[in-house]
């Protein structure tokens, strides 16, 4: 590792840490590691890593820190260990968490006297270094800024959403919901077709024609979303409703879990017995941000 280069502390040796421990030592900068169980640094430590003896020592003031753990409650009782010695440290925390407990982190450091960055890496640990990798982060922009180029080391896109410490998660959390739900819809299909002896990869190529109708089609309901206007004129949620029938039924009739699609239709009808079935499938957005209470088409 070249002495020219920023040093780093990574606090958390789980298989997302030792990743962006991997990182950082692989871009030549002089990386410490600690974790809370040991026996995780020995692959590190022959790349080059040092491996703390405690946690205190970890904590250098002249490195920035990047702290991946499981949760909340891990980073909280890493916060209590340290105590002090936050003080004027400079705080990357990679942890997956909520809005709310990005920003509780946040008070916590900032109370203790440290400068603190959250984020998010969208990639699976194998992409992490490499062009690929796309980390958001939200929080600080000072140490943003004054650390990008050692950021840079995770590879990829390292994009700053703003000073609210909480948007990376909620970014997170938004890509994430697109993500698995997408999954799971496509998994749903499979087993759906798979039903009548239809393959799961010969169904794939039809399956990512719909991806590039919904490409586009996004682009419209984050129109509607954003205007408050679901303009049906072109399709609505009558006619929606009527194919999410046949899903539901046909999934039932082949002994299928309905909990996927019985949702969506859920959505949907919701919207039709408020009295929306002439507005677009983005009306449901009401739905699902005030489930008990969608407002009647007569009250506009």
């Amino acid at each position: 590792m070249s002495s020219h280069q920023p040093p780093v502390t990574v606090i958390g040796l789980g298989a997302m840490g030792q990743a962006l421990a991997t990182a950082f030592v692989t871009a030549g900068h002089p990386t410490t590691v600690w974790n809370r169980s040991p026996g995780r640094a020995d692959d590190l430590v022959r790349a080059g890593a040092l491996e703390a003896p405690d946690l205190a020592t970890a904590l250098d003031p002249a490195a920035l820190t990047v702290i991946c753990l499981l949760d909340r409650p891990a980073v909280d009782q890493v916060i209590d260990a340290g105590g002090h010695r936050w003080r004027d440290l400079h705080v990357v925390n990679l942890t997956s968490s909520t809005p709310h407990d990005a920003s509780a982190v946040s008070e916590r450091i900032t109370r203790l006297g440290g400068a603190y960055l959250d984020g998010a890496v969208m990639v699976t640990t194998n992409m992490v270094g490499t062009a690929d990798s796309h980390v958001l982060y939200s929080g600080d922009t000072a140490l943003f800024a004054q650390h990008e180029v050692t950021l840079a080391a995770l590879g990829g896109t390292a994009e700053l959403l703003g000073p609210d410490p909480g948007l990376a998660a909620t970014y997170d959390l938004g890509m994430l919901d697109v993500f698995f739900t997408g999954m799971a819809a496509f998994l749903h299909a499979a087993a759906l077709v798979g039903a009548d002896g239809v393959p799961a990869r010969t169904f794939l190529p039809y399956a990512k024609r719909m991806l590039d109708l919904l490409d586009h089609t996004l682009d419209g309901l984050a129109s509607d979303v954003d205007r408050g206007e679901h303009d049906g004129s072109e399709d609505n949620l009558v006619m929606e409703l009527a194919f999410l029938d046949h899903i539901v039924a046909t999934s039932r009739s082949r002994r299928l879990d309905t909990d996927l699609p019985a949702a969506v239709h859920a959505l949907a009808r919701d919207a039709v017995t408020a009295g929306r079935g002439t507005d677009s499938f983005s009306r449901i957005v009401d739905v699902i941000r005030r489930p008990s209470q969608v407002s009647p088409a007569d009250t506009g």
